[in-house]
């Protein structure tokens, strides 16, 4: 291989392209991983990170436990505990750095023989909680979207 550049040997030269094309892989890398996170975490951002996620899901368990098409599930139920345990879903289930550290679905929800019914009503009263916090109609469809699948476990009846 002739060397392009006069005063570098051969073996440098190697060495140098070697090192700028190892370069150019990280730099892609990194850029790449950035992207990818910044759309994981996108509808994270867009309910307002963890403070925005704690302040609709105040408003969630008060419309929940008021509606009365469903407020019977949560009458021994304890509110805080509650709205942490849906914070901290909320908050992983959209990307978010929270880990849930609540029981399975099936396990929190095991006898209580909820309906079709009764999980529509909670993802309309998420959804109007949502809606008072200004979130996105985007945003809200990505999170809800996510819990969709749940309705197999939760549903029981």
């Amino acid at each position: 291989m002739k060397n392009f550049i006069p005063f570098m040997s051969p073996s440098t030269f190697n060495t140098l392209l070697a090192t700028l094309s190892s370069v150019a892989v990280l730099s892609l890398a990194i850029q790449t991983h950035a992207q990818a996170e910044s759309a994981s975490d996108a509808v994270y951002q867009g309910l307002g990170q963890k403070a925005g996620i704690a302040s609709f899901v105040q408003d969630f368990v008060e419309i929940i436990t008021t509606d009365h098409r469903i407020s019977t599930a949560f009458s021994d139920t304890d509110k805080d505990r509650l709205g942490f345990m849906l914070t901290e879903q909320f908050c992983e289930l959209s990307g978010g750095p929270c880990k849930y550290s609540g029981k399975t679905m099936s396990n929190a929800h095991q006898g209580m023989n909820i309906t079709n019914a009764q999980f529509n009503a909670l993802a309309e009263d998420l959804q109007m909680a949502m809606e008072k916090h200004h979130i996105a109609f985007s945003v809200q469809n990505k999170l809800i979207a996510k819990l969709a699948p749940m309705q197999r476990t939760v549903v029981t009846k």
